[in-house]
């Protein structure tokens, strides 16, 4: 199968399209090639809420690349300066998390599109993109026309900033980070909550108006992954993490090993939920 390339996936988050990705931090150089034969069309690795350093993301990102999978980063804290740093080591794209204003969108919008500019002049490309020279415009087009900037939309004061949030541009998908939006809707891990269900639609469909990729990291059921795509329309769909599903299968296949053979299953061990 043709692997897309970054431009390609911006195109279909727009257009409506279906991009398919999975979430993956195992350091191994194995695993590149474990996800190119699973046909994603990206990998998010998450460097928020695990202690990768940015070496380790800068080989992780050029041993994706080698396997032509765009990997797209989501940076410890929505900081342009960070975002930076995961593109000059080799990432795809970012992830910013946890976006609450639109403030915070055109400062990293400036990273996303008119990289390398900062400061002041940043600030005024995106205030008059026509303020660009020709020549540096096209630069800029070429440079950075691949990188994929998404933005995590997880607590109620983003749900209700979405619209202005989205009007500054430049965003090609929003990603739902369940545990951080089931926290702030005050239902924590409630994922089967009516409040939970109708702040994801919500989002969702937002997301789409504006043209913009929508989806949400999701790991407890694929039905229901199904049935948000189908009713509103979204397209991203970012599917469990390595660790989750690694848990998953070796959990069951023990659990059926152990029957089969009459011993005792140990109880005592509980799975956490992932913190996405």
């Amino acid at each position: 199968m043709m692997k897309r390339s970054g431009r390609a996936i911006r195109q279909a988050l727009h257009s409506g399209q279906r991009i398919y990705a999975t979430a993956a931090i195992a350091v191994s150089p194995q695993w590149a090639r474990v996800l190119a034969a699973a046909n994603v069309d990206f990998v998010f690795v998450d460097s928020e809420h695990t202690p990768l350093d940015r070496e380790t993301l800068a080989w992780l990102c050029r041993s994706y690349a080698s396997e032509q999978i765009p990997a797209v980063v989501r940076i410890p804290s929505p900081d342009p300066f960070e975002a930076s740093k995961v593109l000059d080591g080799g990432a795809a794209g970012f992830i910013a998390p946890y976006i609450e204003s639109p403030t915070q969108v055109e400062q990293l919008k400036a990273v996303a599109r008119y990289r390398p500019l900062k400061g002041e002049r940043a600030g005024q490309a995106i205030a008059d993109p026509t303020s660009l020279e020709p020549a540096l415009q096209h630069y800029l087009e070429q440079r950075n026309g691949d990188t994929l900037f998404i933005i995590n939309i997880e607590s109620v004061p983003a749900i209700e900033q979405l619209d202005q949030i989205l009007s500054v541009g430049g965003v090609d998908a929003v990603l739902i980070g369940p545990h951080d939006l089931s926290c702030s809707l005050g239902i924590p891990e409630q994922y089967d909550h009516p409040k939970f269900d109708q702040a994801v639609r919500r989002i969702l469909q937002t997301a789409r108006h504006h043209q913009v990729g929508a989806g949400i990291h999701y790991w407890l059921s694929i039905d229901r992954e199904i049935e948000w795509a189908k009713s509103t329309g979204a397209n991203l769909l970012m599917h469990s993490t390595d660790v989750t599903l690694y848990q998953n299968s070796l959990v069951q296949d023990l659990k059926y090993l152990r029957a089969q053979l009459g011993d005792a299953i140990n109880t005592d061990h509980s799975a956490s939920s992932p913190v996405v």
